[in-house]
């Protein structure tokens, strides 16, 4: 019996659990090696490593590169996105703070919500749904609430460029999920994106005038293979056949969690400090998320 897709049934809630918290956990391992490999750097490394291995992945799968189905310009577009998102996100850093930088990226699943709106059949929010993405968002601003204060403005300029990746991010998801890339093996659509960028952001690196690598100590090279192996090939993989498989107004609310493991991760490894705004957000985001995917 086809199993009921319109909603996110207990496999994909615990696939994107292990999603956000893998992806809360490679912020900590881009801090991790980010004084020996700068961090745009980083991710056209990533890109680079993750898209030989989607050759070889794809190749011991027979799954042809060169078909002819009509998602080329739609690749493409995703994989300028991708691009774009990462550049802005490391550009902005250098002007912002990193927890206010988590407030702006995170209004992505409101450009996911209004896309799919607009641009998806049969895919729209309900009030409820609406105040469950409200409040996971709240739950977020709970969260990072010192970094709410007013601004410099060079602070700003920064804050701009993280909506702008906010905005990119969504936007990727959107033409995934409405183009005919939502037919195709999930593993071709992330070799357009990861191509792409592996062309892309060294080049964006030498541009923002990032140094070379420095040192590959045991922690830098763990932090790659980590980066590379499990985040850019296997999450990426496994984000974009949920994509192409449930409502992606119902997958975007997840992603407030990232976040949050994030820190949860940083206290772990780090050391870092887990407050009892924290756990609130937590709590929040948690309902929120209920509330946008109960029946």
């Amino acid at each position: 019996m086809k199993p009921d897709t319109s909603t996110i049934d207990i496999r994909a809630m615990a696939l994107l659990i292990i999603l956000c918290a893998s992806w809360g956990l490679n912020q900590v391992a881009i801090k991790a090696a980010v004084a020996d490999i700068p961090p745009v750097l980083q991710a056209g490394i990533r890109s680079m490593g993750a898209t030989c291995l989607m050759l070889v992945w794809m190749t011991i799968k027979k799954k042809s590169l060169l078909e002819k189905d009509g998602t080329l310009l739609c690749g493409l577009i995703c994989g300028l996105l991708f691009s774009a998102e990462f550049v802005l996100i490391y550009w902005g850093l250098e002007f912002t703070n990193a927890s206010r930088s988590t407030i702006f990226l995170n209004t992505s699943p409101f450009v996911v919500a209004l896309g799919a709106h607009l641009f998806i059949r049969a895919e729209y929010l309900s009030r409820i749904q609406i105040i469950g993405m409200v409040l996971a968002f709240a739950g977020i601003l709970v969260a990072f609430h010192e970094s709410l204060n007013l601004p410099d403005p060079g602070m700003i300029k920064g804050d701009v460029m993280l909506m702008g990746a906010a905005v990119f991010w969504g936007a990727t998801t959107v033409v995934i999920k409405a183009s005919p890339l939502a037919k195709v093996y999930p593993g071709k659509v992330l070799l357009y994106q990861l191509g792409v960028s592996a062309v892309i952001l060294p080049v964006a690196s030498i541009f923002l005038g990032e140094p070379p690598v420095q040192t590959l100590t045991p922690l830098v090279i763990s932090s790659l293979i980590y980066q590379t192996v499990w985040v850019a090939f296997f999450t990426y993989v496994t984000w974009f056949w949920l994509i192409r498989t449930y409502p992606v107004s119902r997958l975007a609310p997840f992603t407030f969690l990232t976040p949050l493991f994030g820190v949860l991760a940083g206290s772990w490894l780090l050391g870092e400090t887990v407050t009892i705004y924290l756990l609130c957000a937590l709590a929040m985001v948690g309902a929120g998320i209920y509330l946008v995917n109960r029946r």
